[in-house]
């Protein structure tokens, strides 16, 4: 054999090697640990309570396919009614007001302010803090005999006589419900609001005040289009965060009083886990899954829209 032509042979690389070296195998083992984790925690629970809600199950005994009779039921069940009247105003409410408020202090804080880095901390402590002691320090601020806001106004400025009986009578407590979302609700619309506004160029607003723009036109025609997206992305998950809350109403309230405060998330555990009527309980769930979809596909299509990057005016 020629020197010159002779080339050292290589070794095969071995199956395993050869399957590492496979992309799709890799994606799919990267994949895993995470479709697992889905799985295991959301896509079962989700497709066990669908199961349930057409059944007749109750804690400790099995039930049988009954088909739509719990929906039927529910369609004239008052309390029902009441609850998916409770989750959309409370939901449309704390949102606007979330919206506005986050949004002004999304404006202030992207403004030359001192110790803005400050007051950027301040605004993220109610989100920071966990919900049920969110939901106790405003049962505690709500509480008939040692409300301290009570105190203040009886006590202190003497503009009352009584104390404010926040969650005794049906609208006092919605609104006082909507009161705490909106004070934990804020920090997440607001810094994520901020965060967009930070994205936008400065020189827009040169070139506007050049052009010599009042500060409403800046807002209305620079700050509002480019904001548009991150405004449909907040907006999607404050409404889903906002209608299915449960901790803050439940530790609050517990559905009170004779009630009327109660949400489809609160009052479909309170049927399932202490009425032990699992599948009617289901049944709530399930019926909150098209008000979801609604929001999400609203939130997508109304808000999502940006034709006007391209130069072109939406349809």
């Amino acid at each position: 054999m020629d020197a010159s032509t002779w080339a050292p042979s290589r070794a095969r690389p071995s199956w395993l090697a050869r399957l590492f070296d496979n992309r799709i195998f890799l994606i799919c083992i990267c994949l895993f640990p995470a479709a697992g984790l889905l799985l295991a925690f959301l896509t079962y629970p989700l497709g066990l309570g669908i199961w349930l809600a057409f059944t007749d199950t109750q804690i400790g005994r099995n039930g049988h396919w009954i088909g739509l009779e719990n929906f039927q039921y529910l369609i004239t069940d008052r309390v029902f009614i009441t609850a998916v009247w409770n989750t959309m105003f409370y939901t449309a409410v704390a949102t606007v007001i979330k919206f506005a408020l986050g949004l002004w202090l999304a404006l202030l804080l992207n403004e030359h302010i001192p110790f803005k880095s400050v007051l950027r901390a301040i605004i993220l402590l109610p989100y920071i803090v966990p919900t049920v002691l969110s939901a106790i320090a405003f049962w505690w601020i709500y509480d008939p005999q040692f409300s301290i806001i009570s105190y203040v106004l009886v006590n202190v400025l003497h503009w009352r006589d009584t104390y404010v009986d926040f969650l005794g009578t049906p609208w006092a407590a919605r609104w006082s419900l909507i009161a705490a979302n909106v004070w934990r609700g804020i920090p997440f619309v607001a810094i994520t609001l901020l965060a967009g506004l930070q994205t936008i160029s400065p020189s827009l607003y040169e070139a506007a005040l050049l052009d010599g723009a009042t500060g409403w036109q800046k807002f209305r025609y620079i700050t509002s289009p480019l904001l548009m997206p991150i405004l449909a992305i907040v907006m999607t998950f404050s409404v889903l965060f906002t209608f299915t809350d449960f901790q803050l109403v439940y530790a609050i309230t517990r559905g009170g009083p004779i009630n009327s405060t109660h949400l489809m998330a609160t009052l479909a555990f309170q049927r399932a886990i202490p009425g032990a009527q699992l599948g009617e309980g289901s049944a709530i769930a399930v019926a909150m899954i098209p008000f979801l979809i609604f929001a999400t596909l609203f939130s997508y299509f109304a808000l999502s829209r940006r034709k006007w990057q391209q130069g072109s005016d939406n349809d």
